[in-house]
């Protein structure tokens, strides 16, 4: 199993409206991509989130399948405008 973790400061002029629709298409993931098994996220409600709004982790069969993921159409056209939106990090691990 493997695990991608990740983490967005959003760019202070981001609307809520943005961060809904941010919340809203990366909850879609699971069921346009095969490879996600199990994805949870969320905004983040920890007083220790030095900054980070939204958070997410996504469940994998390996490695391999993290890496189809990441290059999937429907990824790639997310990130044309997610990324303009945010600060991210990201952290992935088998487990």
């Amino acid at each position: 199993m493997f695990i991608h973790m990740f983490a967005f400061r959003f760019k202070p002029d981001v609307t809520s409206a943005q961060k809904d629709r941010v919340l809203t298409e990366i909850r879609k993931l699971k069921d346009q991509i095969p490879e996600v098994v199990e994805s949870w996220v969320g905004m983040n409600v920890s007083p220790r989130g030095q900054g980070y709004e939204f958070g997410g982790a996504m469940k994998f069969a390996d490695a391999a399948a993290c890496e189809r993921y990441n290059l999937h159409p429907v990824h790639q056209n997310l990130l044309v405008w997610l990324i303009p939106l945010i600060d991210p990090i990201e952290v992935d691990f088998p487990v």
